[in-house]
């Protein structure tokens, strides 16, 4: 068992290790993210009182690579992922999460003469936990908690100090989602099902080792209620509680628990967890690096492999966009969370679980043939970029001319995946209005955001094209992937808004932020440096490689405003923000001037300062992002970037480990080895060849082979 950093485990009282075969869930740190980031040095403001940083937003609790259920503990309602280092109480373990504000449904907590109110003092000295695996010591309540999972069902394992008057807590008025009703029921003599309405219908079949006394019922279905379970005295032993989950019925909830976990005991099921996270985790092996280097690294390949998650269950039934139960040969996905994920998690999650991200594309796809468009998440439609760089990269067992045809939608149709898209076709830009003395929350289009994505999304389903042999289509495409031009004010050099009539937006202060006037949760500065898809277009905007370079210097320089506060925009070097997604290709740009050598000090001093800091190096510099900016060090530290992750290609950089042993999904081997000491790269050899240019290809990743970096 790993142990927490923060204080020795009584070993004695907690469930016993997975055997002596685990090498690489050793090194990850679950707890890494959960603590906040309050440093006004590193995030570039004060924090205003009453503020917790959006950094991190990370759980602890136990899942499975891309499961449906993630078990993990509760502090505090309404926050990012329901637990909060800082906090103090427990309130609950809950089977959903994602670090969004959402889900952490179907709350339970083991109780014990409960008083009027529920939940329990911790200590982190009675805290460890790891992959598939978390355990806590519950103060109040004298009771030792473990809990491992599955792909669809949780497990339980409750030692009360006293064995009479034990109780367990469906909390079910409570989840991240607002409650809009609840329902339980006991069925026969150990086991009780129901469901939580939040956001969606949650379902869920609980049985017990034990019987049950009674089940005790206050305000059932209403805000103010819960249930108690009161076990049966007389047992002894620990109380396990198996609880499956479905988004369906309690019927496949049932036969989700009855065919994962059935008899089998809960060191079986944790055994079985830390088996399917070593198998993932140890197909990248790496040697050299220092140990806080490989605890960073895998904790981040960890957390690149929770979200999208699984909704279908095991008989393939799932509820689909329209509400409807239906049935699949596939396994059903949430969506990804695309605005974030397509830069690098989409294409990481691909090539290490191709099978996982075939079914999100089929799932994706289900979406766009039940309500006519394939779905995007929040901003951009980066459905485009994460369908076809899979596609490029050979996932292609899906019905790629229909999915092509939703996306030819997408990018054409009003009213659907790209809001303003009617505009965009008729002038090449998006605009937004005339406000007087905007600030950080003005509601607007995020017209400059908006016009640079929608360009990298016609780029990317213009590829697509390309390979099916749409030319006409393809020409289209790629003409309006060049409208990124259209933001570009020479006399400021920046990205800057438009006016409906074409205007300049005034007046224009480039370091402001904002939430979605001009940009989304940006500046100027963090947009102007996006065009991944033609970058040597973008450096002609500039006037050349030298004054393309200044303005880049610029950007990691110029002083960030600590006045200028904005939730999201966070952790500057300069005005490069890193907390936040909009500019994380801007560290590369160097590269497309022959400079790699000034991309790389950025690119180290973001891994070697941004990752696991503060004061028990449990905090991250910004939003995990459902694995993005996990996904990002997991690729920087092996020294591969997708610049650009629809092209089936990969920039080099200086790994931070000597060598790298990444076994591929079809079982070659592709090694990455950096024999010098230096920072600065000097030369590329790929299969014992000079490699022309900073990019590999992915045929690297189908045949296997060897990446030399020379450095100085």
């Amino acid at each position: 068992m790993r142990k927490h950093t923060l204080g020795t485990l009584l070993i004695i009282l907690f469930a016993s290790v997975a055997g002596n075969s685990q090498t690489y869930t050793k090194y990850v740190n679950t707890f890494i993210g959960t603590a906040p980031m309050t440093d006004p040095k590193i995030l570039g403001y004060e924090l205003p009182k009453g503020w917790r940083s959006w950094a991190g937003l990370t759980f602890p609790g136990s899942s499975l690579p891309n499961a449906m259920v993630q078990l993990s503990p509760i502090t505090e309602y309404g926050s990012g992922a329901g637990y909060e280092y800082e906090d103090s109480v427990i309130y609950g373990f809950t089977h959903t999460n994602k670090g969004h504000w959402n889900l952490c449904n179907i709350p339970v907590l083991p109780v014990s003469n409960p008083g009027e109110k529920f939940g329990s003092r911790f200590s982190h000295k009675k805290e460890s936990a790891a992959p598939g695996f978390y355990q806590v010591y519950l103060d109040d309540y004298n009771v030792n908690v473990n809990l491992t999972s599955t792909l669809r069902c949780g497990y339980h394992q409750y030692i009360y100090k006293n064995n009479n008057n034990r109780q367990i807590l469906f909390d079910l008025a409570r989840a991240n989602n607002r409650v809009n009703g609840w329902s339980i029921e006991q069925v026969g003599n150990s086991a009780v099902q129901g469901y939580q309405q939040a956001g969606g219908r949650i379902y869920f079949y609980a049985v017990l080792n034990t019987s049950i006394e009674k089940l005790e019922k206050k305000a059932e279905g209403k805000s103010d209620g819960f249930a108690l379970v009161h076990v049966a005295n007389g047992s002894k032993g620990p109380v396990e509680l198996k609880i499956g989950i479905s988004f369906v019925s309690t019927e496949n909830a049932k036969e989700n628990l009855e065919k994962e976990i059935g008899s089998k005991s809960f060191s079986d099921i944790r055994k079985a967890a830390t088996q399917q996270w070593e198998t993932l985790l140890s197909s990248i092996q790496v040697k050299g690096g220092t140990s806080k280097q490989k605890q960073m690294f895998y904790s981040c390949l960890y957390r690149s492999f929770l979200w999208p998650a699984l909704r279908s269950d095991v008989n393939g039934e799932y509820t689909d966009a329209k509400r409807n139960v239906v049935k699949a040969d596939f396994n059903y996905y949430t969506e990804p969370s695309l605005w974030d994920t397509y830069r690098n998690k989409d294409v990481l999650l691909g090539l290490i679980s191709p099978q996982v991200t075939l079914d999100v594309i089929k799932s994706m796809k289900d979406v766009g043939d039940k309500t006519g468009f394939i779905p995007t998440f929040f901003h951009g439609d980066h459905g485009s970029s994460s369908i076809a760089g899979a596609y490029l990269r050979g996932i292609d067992d899906f019905d790629i001319k229909g999915a092509y045809e939703i996306l030819l939608k997408n990018a054409t149709v009003e009213g659907g995946a790209r809001p303003f898209i009617k505009e965009y076709m008729e002038k090449g830009f998006i605009s937004d209005p005339d406000v007087t003395n905007p600030h950080v929350e003005t509601k607007g289009r995020a017209g400059v955001s908006k016009t640079l994505e929608y360009s990298y999304d016609d780029y990317s389903v213009a590829q697509i094209a390309k390979k099916l042999g749409d030319t006409a289509n393809y020409r289209m495409l790629m003409a309006r992937s060049k409208n990124y031009k259209n933001m570009f004010d020479p006399s400021t050099r920046f990205m800057r808004g438009k006016l409906e009539n074409g205007e300049w937006i005034q007046p224009f202060n480039p370091q402001y932020p904002y939430y979605e006037y001009m940009y989304r949760e940006a500046n100027a500065w963090q947009v102007s440096f996006f065009a991944p898809h033609d970058m040597p277009g973008l450096i002609a905007l500039y006037g050349g490689p030298q004054g393309f370079e200044s303005k880049l210097d610029s950007l990691f320089t110029v002083p960030w405003n600590p006045s200028y506060i904005a939730r999201n925009v966070e952790t500057m070097i300069g005005q490069y923000c890193h907390g936040n997604q909009p500019d994380h290709e801007a560290p590369f740009a160097y590269y497309f001037i022959g400079k790699p050598e000034k991309s790389q000090k950025i690119i180290d001093t973001i891994l070697n300062t941004l990752y696991g800091i503060g004061d028990n190096g449990l905090a991250l510099c910004g939003m995990d992002d459902a694995g993005e900016m996990s996904s990002w060090y997991v690729f920087n530290a092996l020294g591969l970037y997708t610049f650009s992750a629809t092209d089936p290609e990969y920039l080099v950089t200086v790994p931070l480990f000597d060598e790298v042993k990444w076994r591929t999904s079809n079982g070659k081997l592709l090694t990455i080895s950096k024999p010098g000491k230096g920072r600065n790269l000097t030369a590329i050899k790929v299969n014992g060849r000079e490699n022309k240019g900073y990019f590999v290809s992915h045929d690297l990743f189908k045949q296997g082979g060897k990446i030399e970096i020379n450095t100085k």
